[in-house]
């Protein structure tokens, strides 16, 4: 068993989100393919919709645990010259495609019998973490994963050229995370993604984990950027004083 992580075809610009011998039948994946997606009683535990950070994305239907194996990343099996002849799928999306790279031989093409998988967006802070296991991809959670939140994974794209900025803004991520590194690209060095044991950031927890220093930290916050005139509308008035008219006395 091993971490899948991104990669790219070397000496040429495919991308590939990470680690197929030639065609191996799309049926034959199917059939070992366990329900991952489905909960124990039958319901669907994730589905895809609409993302707010970019095209489709997967959601969580329930609450999922971290360490679940959530749904197995499948395709077409491929070698990697059959890889490069099929780039890109969309002429219009040169570096978007749905390869994920297996080892130095095989690469998946989801592009031809995937599944949901295929649209789970990228996040420099993710909740899931992608796992090989004899030649399978599978999605897990990384931590707790409560209902209505998008699943994501870190794709970690390296590719064999010179990080310059035109480059990176070829692959741009919008995840939004404290710590995102505003590109698909990871660094080449001293770089792995996200693992199970490690210290997540503050910013990859869901609200219900989060300490409750960092709770009373925020309610501080918002107490603060209060504006000013809600404090003054509630400061008391002093009362206006009444003018005293002079009357006149008629006298005899």
């Amino acid at each position: 068993m091993s971490h899948a992580c991104a990669s790219t075809i070397h000496g040429s610009r495919v991308y590939v989100r990470v680690r197929a011998r030639a065609c191996v039948p799309i049926q034959v994946i199917r059939e070992n393919m366990p329900r991952t997606a489905l909960a124990p009683s039958g319901g669907r535990r994730i589905q895809t919709r609409r993302s707010g950070v970019h095209g489709k994305g997967v959601f969580a239907v329930q609450d999922l645990a971290e360490g679940e194996v959530l749904v197995e990343y499948v395709g077409e099996i491929v070698s990697w010259q059959e890889a490069q002849d099929r780039h890109p799928h969309d002429p219009s999306q040169p570096n978007h495609t749905f390869y994920f790279h297996v080892d130095e031989d095989r690469v998946i093409d989801a592009n031809y019998g995937g599944n949901s998988s295929r649209w789970i967006n990228h996040s420099c802070a993710p909740n899931c973490y992608t796992d090989e296991r004899d030649g399978r991809i599978f999605i897990v959670a990384l931590r707790n994963i409560a209902a209505g939140e998008e699943l994501s994974y870190d794709y970690g794209l390296i590719i064999d050229e010179p990080y310059t900025r035109k480059l990176k803004a070829e692959y741009p991520c919008w995840c939004g995370a404290a710590t995102c590194r505003g590109t698909l690209l990871a660094p080449k060095r001293g770089w792995r993604p996200p693992m199970p044991g490690d210290a997540l950031p503050a910013s990859a927890k869901p609200a219900s984990e989060q300490s409750e220093k960092t709770k009373r930290a925020k309610k501080q916050q918002v107490k603060a950027e209060k504006p000013l005139e809600k404090h003054l509308e509630k400061a008391p008035q002093k009362p206006k004083k009444k003018s005293r008219k002079s009357s006149t006395k008629a006298g005899a």
